[in-house]
């Protein structure tokens, strides 16, 4: 689990150099470390369930033309399955011993999910600043979390205010940009593989403490429109924040 961040506070960026130097596959996944950080995640209070795992390029589900290979929950019944009971992740993790887990967002945490490069340059941006920030994990090369406390408190409706970056498992692709997972998503936490020895891990464990997730919004929709700006097929609007669906 990682602070290394940290230590680059005040200097020329290297978190991109340091991203595209680390290895693609971790060894967060092996045995009994894997067990201690998925039992890190349960401490934080990050609900867990667990999830398909990678069969070389294919799934472990089996089916056909999977759209989300090795990052969907296990059971359909994930929302009330998750739990942060030591005792049953300590049992899930040692009986399969290959599954992923995913974290159900919502409850006590939300995550910010952005493209990694746009992620790698606001949290350079966030540490410089001072603003604290909690977990960051790279979620297979390609996207960056930012886990944060939650927006909403589900068991009074009369708190929950509805969001267009809100994310669920069926509509992240309609968010190229900044996703919100939060009520009804999930996200996978670290260790995880992913299909072509890819991997989520931590960049920032889950001994950070859960930040508001206003606090960083507006340097990730910042950040996002950058890479949007720079990515001629985008658009720096909508990838920030979509004005609809």
């Amino acid at each position: 689990m990682g602070d290394e961040f940290g230590r680059y506070r005040g200097t020329e960026s290297r978190i991109p150099h340091w991203l595209r130097r680390r290895p693609k596959k971790s060894a967060e996944s092996d045995g009994s470390s894997r067990e201690a950080l998925l039992l890190a995640v349960a401490a934080a209070g990050m609900p867990l369930a667990p999830a398909a795992h990678p069969v070389g390029y294919r799934c472990s589900c089996e089916r056909i033309g999977c759209p989300t290979p090795a990052r969907h929950p296990l059971s359909f019944a994930w929302q009330t399955q998750s739990t942060t009971d030591q005792a049953q992740v300590e049992r899930w993790a040692r009986n399969q011993p290959q599954a992923n887990f995913i974290t159900a967002t919502g409850l006590v945490h939300d995550v910010l999910d952005v493209p990694l490069e746009a992620g790698s340059r606001a949290l350079e941006r966030l540490l410089e600043a001072g603003v604290e920030v909690g977990p960051v994990a790279d979620s297979g090369g390609d996207r960056m979390l930012f886990f944060t406390a939650t927006r909403g408190t589900p068991e009074d409706e009369d708190e929950w205010w509805p969001c267009e970056l809100d994310s669920h498992p069926e509509t992240t692709d309609e968010h190229p940009g900044l996703r919100w997972h939060c009520r009804g998503s999930y996200v996978l936490v670290p260790p995880a593989s992913l299909p072509g020895d890819l991997a989520v891990s931590w960049l920032r464990g889950p001994e950070h403490p859960l930040p508001d997730p206003l606090t960083l919004l507006e340097i990730l929709t910042d950040a996002c429109a950058q890479y949007a700006g720079e990515n001629g097929e985008l658009d720096p609007h909508a990838v920030a924040w979509p004005l609809g669906r």
